[in-house]
C-alpha cells in the first residue's frame, strides 16, 4: 500500500464508507427473497451473503477499470472531485435506506462522479461515450432481468407442471440457497469493483499507479469492506423487496435470484457498472407477472421506480454542491 497522506487519504476512507453503505444498502438484492420465503434465517442469509459478496470481489476487475477511467478524464480531475461524488453518492445510501428504497449505488455513484465533474472542468471532464455505454446497460441490465426471470419461471411452471406442490416447494426451497448464493456472489463481483475503480481512479489522478490496473491490496480492502456492509443487513429494504412487491414462494426466489444473477455476471465480465438493485427488481417483478400482472404490488412498485429516476441527477447535485461547499473552505 503507498503512502497516502491528505486528500488522497479522505477519498480512500470515503470510498471505504461507500462501499460499507453499498453492501448495507444491497444486502437485500441477494438475501431478501431468501429471508421472505423463510428458506434460510435472516442471520444465516446475511452471513452467507457477506462471505459470498467477498469471494465474489476477487473474480474480475473489469467493472473497475470501467469507473477508474471510463466516467471522467481521470488527468483532468481532482482528489476533491472523487471525495465530493463520494460524499453525495453515500448522503444518497443513506437516505434510501432510511426510507427503505432500493435505489442504485451505481447510479449514486456515476450521478456523483458527473456532477462534481461537471463544476469541476466542464464537459470536457466527462467521457460522453463512456457514459452512454453505461447509462445504456443500467437501462437494458433491468429489461434483461424481467425477461430472464419471466422465461425461467414460465420453463419452471412447464416442467413441474404435473408435480406435487409439496414436493416443488421442498426441492425449490434447497435450489433457492444456491440461486441466493449465485446472487451474492454476482453482487460481489458488480459491485465491489466500483469502489475499487475510484479508488485506482484516486491513485491515477495523484500519479501514484502508471495505469489502472487494480493494485491487490485495493481489491482486498474493498472486498472486505463490502462484506462487511452485507453482515448489517439493510433490513427495511428486505421487507420492501422481498415482501412488498409480490408475494413470493421458493419457487419465486428461485427464478428472481437465478435471472438477475446471469444477468449480473454477464456485464461483469464485460465490464459495464450496472445496478445490482434494478436487476433484481426487475426480476422479481418477472416471476410475478407470469402469475398476474395483478400480482405486483404496483403501488410500492412506483415509490422504487420514482426513486430509480430521481437518483441520477439527485446524486449529481449533491455532489456539485458538495464540490462547490469543500471548494470554498480548503
Amino acid at each position: 500500500m503507498p503512502d497516502l497522506s491528505g486528500m488522497l487519504l479522505v477519498v480512500v476512507v470515503l470510498a471505504y464508507l461507500f462501499d460499507f453503505s453499498n453492501g448495507w444498502h444491497d444486502s437485500a438484492n441477494a438475501i431478501a427473497t431468501v429471508v421472505s420465503t423463510r428458506v434460510l434465517s435472516p442471520l444465516v442469509a446475511v452471513l452467507m451473503a457477506a462471505v459470498l459478496n467477498v469471494a465474489g470481489a476477487f473474480m474480475s476487475t473489469e467493472v473497475a477499470k470501467m469507473v477508474g477511467t471510463g466516467i471522467v478524464d481521470p488527468s483532468a480531475i481532482s482528489q476533491l472531485v472523487v471525495a465530493s461524488a463520494l460524499s453525495g453518492a453515500i448522503l444518497w445510501n443513506l437516505v434510501t435506506l432510511w426510507l427503505g428504497l432500493p435505489s442504485s449505488s451505481s447510479h449514486a455513484l456515476i450521478g456523483g462522479l458527473v456532477g462534481s465533474g461537471l463544476v469541476h472542468g466542464g464537459q470536457e471532464v466527462v467521457k460522453l461515450s463512456g457514459l452512454r455505454k453505461v447509462l445504456e446497460a443500467m437501462i437494458l441490465s433491468p429489461f434483461f432481468g424481467f425477461l430472464m426471470a419471466f422465461l425461467l419461471m414460465v420453463l419452471i411452471s412447464w416442467v413441474f407442471f404435473r408435480t406435487q406442490r409439496g414436493v416443488a416447494t421442498k426441492l425449490f426451497s434447497r435450489l433457492q440457497i444456491v440461486s441466493a448464493g449465485f446472487m451474492a456472489f454476482s453482487h460481489g463481483a458488480n459491485d465491489a469493483q466500483k469502489a475499487m475503480g475510484i479508488i485506482t481512479l484516486a491513485l491515477l489522478s495523484a500519479g501514484l499507479i502508471p495505469t489502472a490496473e487494480v493494485p491487490m491490496w485495493v481489491i482486498v480492502s474493498c472486498a472486505l469492506a463490502m462484506g462487511l456492509g452485507t453482515a448489517m443487513g439493510g433490513w427495511k429494504i428486505i421487507r420492501t423487496l422481498g415482501m412488498r412487491v409480490v408475494k413470493l414462494e421458493p419457487v419465486h426466489g428461485f427464478a428472481a435470484e437465478t435471472g438477475a444473477a446471469v444477468v449480473l455476471m454477464t456485464t461483469a465480465q464485460i465490464g459495464l457498472p450496472v445496478s445490482t438493485t434494478h436487476t433484481i427488481t426487475s426480476s422479481v417483478m418477472g416471476v410475478g407477472a407470469v402469475k398476474r400482472l395483478s400480482a405486483i404490488r404496483w403501488g410500492v412498485t412506483a415509490r422504487i421506480l420514482y426513486a430509480w429516476v430521481f437518483t441520477l441527477p439527485s446524486t449529481a447535485l449533491l455532489a456539485a454542491l458538495i464540490y462547490v461547499l469543500f471548494a470554498r473552505l480548503l
